[in-house]
């Protein structure tokens, strides 16, 4: 872990915080049943189509691959680029994306013969480096394969993760990919459903209240925010200010 790049570097503390936020954001949200896939494949699929792009575009992409016969790993390399991008148009970067699914399906049919309890029966650690060996598979990417395909207890970093640790206090915005995934993984157990659970909670969170431009007053967090903190004290600061200055004019 980088302490340059945490803010919160004593190791129970950040424990404690870290399952606060989780146990107030479960309590707000629920379970997220997330990710939403009929198997493995699919959850891989969608992991490489969701860059860039909304869900949304995503399940029309898969749903527009399902009713093609298309959604395995022996029909995707059958299938030309062209056709496979014509398939996920709905996801943006189609062009890209089509090669990128090629690609993977591609090594994984080399590696595996397309056995996925075969590939997952690797460590976590040597798939991730093989993963990421592959054209278009990133680190998120890569990630949300191992967790959610996988089952490893592997946390995914993404903008969301980002924007809420540092508000939250715990990182800080500039904080690099090794050292947010270590805020976690160094603090929490090493449960691939915990993990699940809260990436899911931290992505809902991003999504409808932690936004760039946050809606501060219905975030569960608020008590515990440290940026949402320093806003009202500034507020407070700025109205005792005003009240001073309004006293002297008279």
């Amino acid at each position: 872990m980088s302490r340059s790049m945490l803010l919160a570097s004593e190791t129970g503390a950040t424990s404690r915080a870290l399952q606060d936020i989780y146990c107030r954001l479960f309590a707000c949200y629920g379970p997220q049943h997330w990710w939403p896939a009929d198997e493995p494949f699919e959850v891989m699929v969608g992991a490489i189509l969701t860059q860039s792009t909304s869900w949304t575009n995503v399940e029309k992409a898969i749903t527009s691959l399902k009713s093609a016969g298309a959604l395995s790993p022996r029909a995707l390399r059958q299938l030309p680029q062209d056709e496979v991008a014509r398939l996920i148009h709905s996801c943006g970067y189609h062009n890209v994306k089509a090669r990128r699914l090629k690609s993977f399906v591609q090594w994984l049919g080399e590696v595996c013969g397309d056995d996925l309890d075969r590939l997952f029966a690797a460590r976590a650690d040597e798939l991730r480096k093989q993963l990421l060996s592959v054209y278009g598979v990133g680190e998120e990417t890569a990630d949300s394969i191992l967790l959610y395909a996988g089952g490893k207890p592997v946390f995914v970093i993404d903008a969301y993760t980002r924007r809420i640790t540092s508000r939250v206090g715990l990182s800080t915005s500039d904080a690099g990919y090794g050292a947010l995934q270590s805020l976690f993984t160094d603090n929490l157990p090493a449960d691939a459903a915990l993990f699940n659970e809260y990436h899911a909670l931290l992505v809902r969170l991003g999504k409808e209240v932690c936004r760039p431009g946050p809606v501060c007053q219905r975030c569960c967090l608020g008590e515990v925010c440290k940026w949402w903190l320093r806003q009202g004290e500034c507020k407070n600061t700025g109205a005792a200010l005003t009240g001073i200055k309004q006293g002297a004019g008279r």
